[in-house]
């Protein structure tokens, strides 16, 4: 449902005036979220993952702000495929360098998510992603790439982040170096479906995924958490983005059969074709988790001819 604009109210952030829902979590408590406030919330199973993970106060491009960014409850769907190696590198910075399976063959993502409840409130998002070696890596090993493939840790970088809030992009843009733009976007994920359809300018379909649900199998919290750091850079300087997800039900997909990934004119879809894809051999969902996405910190990148 559309928020109007009485149900809205203006925060500043790094000079930036943005509308915010009036009485939601970022308009009461600024990222210093009760996490008391937050356990009521039948959306939410527990925020036991979050009382481990102290906040801290930084300087950041939009501000004085708390780090981690808390997501109480969040569902993601992750589509993985091959593309030549020679395509990636075409719109990968200098610096970076694709995670390969093959000698000439890396892989590349559309991912969606659905924030139901967060520090900065209800959101959606989509991604086109580049799975790169880690920043100042040397030779990849067979055990650095298994876990890779296996999510437990993953390094990217990412050519397109649209989302459905004006908060969401502010931060994400301004704070984080991502290239983030508003624009409509709905996901849907269930035990049995998932959906996914991101608005062009005009309105059209700029890229849209629907599939059925891989099998989930539930996790106690805690036991499965997995990171992604993803390369960006602020202010012209390389900075690394940790997020930690605390898997609670997830489920996995290899050759996929039943999804159908329609890529229609935009900015995703753009993106997309530029890395040629060649196959979709996994599609990773994830009907219930939690996650906490810090701030951008300064890395060193090594630079490459």
């Amino acid at each position: 449902m559309a928020t109007t604009q009485k149900d809205t109210v203006k925060v500043d952030l790094g000079g930036r005036s943005v509308a915010v829902p009036k009485g939601g979590l970022y308009d009461r408590y600024r990222m210093a979220t009760d996490l008391d406030e937050v356990a009521r919330d039948p959306r939410v199973s527990s925020v036991d993952f979050f009382r481990e993970l102290p906040k801290t106060k930084v300087d950041s491009p939009i501000g004085p702000t708390l780090t981690p960014n808390f997501y109480y409850r969040i569902s993601t769907a992750r589509l993985t495929m091959l593309a030549p190696s020679r395509a990636i590198r075409s719109r990968l910075p200098r610096e970076l360098a694709p995670l390969e399976v093959a000698p000439g063959l890396g892989l590349i993502s559309a991912m969606f998510f659905r924030y139901d409840v967060c520090d900065i409130d209800f959101y959606t998002e989509a991604a086109i992603g580049i799975a790169v070696k880690p920043a100042r890596h040397g030779k990849l090993g067979f055990f650095d790439l298994v876990a890779a493939l296996k999510n437990d840790h993953l390094d990217t970088y990412v050519l397109s982040l649209p989302v459905s809030t004006e908060i969401a992009q502010v931060r994400g843009h301004d704070g984080y170096g991502f290239p983030k733009w508003v624009t409509e976007l709905d996901v849907d994920i269930d035990a049995h479906r998932t959906s996914a359809r991101v608005a062009n300018a005009t309105g059209g379909t700029d890229l849209a995924l629907s599939a059925a649900t891989p099998a989930q199998t539930v996790y106690p919290g805690g036991e499965r958490v997995s990171a992604l750091t993803s390369y960006t850079t602020v202010d012209g300087a390389w900075h690394s983005t940790l997020n930690q997800t605390n898997v609670l039900s997830a489920g996995t997909a290899l050759l996929p059969r039943d999804v159908r990934l329609q890529v229609g004119e935009g900015r995703m879809a753009d993106d997309l074709r530029s890395l040629k894809p060649i196959r979709q051999i996994q599609l990773d969902v994830m009907t219930e988790g939690q996650a906490a996405l810090h701030m951008p910190v300064p890395t060193s990148v090594q630079s490459r001819k």
